[in-house]
């Protein structure tokens, strides 16, 4: 086996990580959903936007934001997605559908997709990408950094599920998105991805399946303190508890130095990464 990284979060997850591999695969079991949520850190096209200023990623802006490192992240970010192998991928911080359109089609996977326009002053959306044999999208409505679908899923031996997906791209509106959320569909399950405070799920109702994470010391992004979890995917309680739910960690995704995970850019610098944030990731059994 490889020689892993002194750093006791990451050394963890490589781990079993690499148990993994050689055992049962990485897909969701027969009854179960495997939901993930991953931050594209700003993934901007090169082409300047007219209703807000993304000059810095163009290729003569601050940012030199060329074709190359559009394509190279690109493809980084579809393979991280395929790796994922998960029925429904939140993934925000995207520019547009154009570059949801070059991201889905850069997977291996077979992903559909579904893109808002949130109108933000970044110019920042919210894409859901998800297998078609197992989510069908009914509707969807958006509002300030948020996307919510309600949909139907579709697992081997359980009847077809009608849920809430609720997909937060920011912490400032989340709260009120899952409050309003609630209380227009109060016997709708919820599952709900982004940047939630922990202390919400107690609070609606809603299984927090990065908990035992959080309490193990682990995160998905890196701090001078240490890791913290920004990101968390919340279940309902109508469902089962998560028996998986956990931050995905690769060698590739974070810097051999320090254990962080490696942005596409440290200010101005370009490094070259995929994000600063590692994907977050749970299993949901439906009965």
């Amino acid at each position: 086996m490889p020689r892993l990284p002194e750093y006791p979060f990451l050394r963890l997850a490589l781990l079993v990580l690499l148990c993994a591999a050689g055992g049962a695969p990485l897909a969701a079991q027969p009854r179960m959903l495997r939901i993930a949520c991953f931050d594209a850190d700003r993934l901007y096209d090169t082409v300047p936007a007219l209703f807000y200023d993304d000059s810095d990623f163009t290729p003569d802006g601050r940012m030199h934001w060329t074709a190359g490192r559009y394509g190279r992240k690109i493809r980084d970010a579809a393979a991280l997605l395929d790796s994922l192998a998960s029925d429904i991928a939140a993934v925000t911080g995207v520019e547009n559908e154009g570059v949801v359109r070059d991201l889905a089609a850069a997977c291996h996977e077979e992903y559909c997709f579904l893109h808002r326009t949130l109108n933000r002053f970044d110019g920042l959306d919210i894409a859901l990408l998800y297998r078609g044999d197992r989510f069908r999208p009914l509707g969807a409505r958006e509002g300030r950094g948020w996307l919510f679908v309600v949909g139907e899923v579709f697992v081997p031996g359980a009847p077809p599920r009608k849920v809430g997906v609720l997909v937060a791209l920011d912490a400032r509106h989340a709260a009120e998105a899952l409050a309003d959320r609630r209380e227009e569909h109060p016997a709708l399950p919820l599952l709900v991805a982004g940047r939630f405070a922990p202390e919400l799920a107690r609070r609606f109702g809603l299984h927090d399946a990065h908990a035992r994470a959080e309490r193990a010391g682990r995160g998905n992004v890196r701090y001078r303190s240490g890791w913290r979890m920004r990101d968390r995917i919340l279940v309902d309680t109508l469902f089962a508890p998560p028996r998986v739910g956990d931050v995905y960690a690769r060698r590739r995704l974070v810097s051999p130095h320090d254990g962080a995970p490696v942005p596409t850019y440290d200010r101005t610098t370009y490094r070259g990464g995929v994000s600063r944030a590692l994907p977050v990731y749970a299993e949901v059994e439906l009965r």
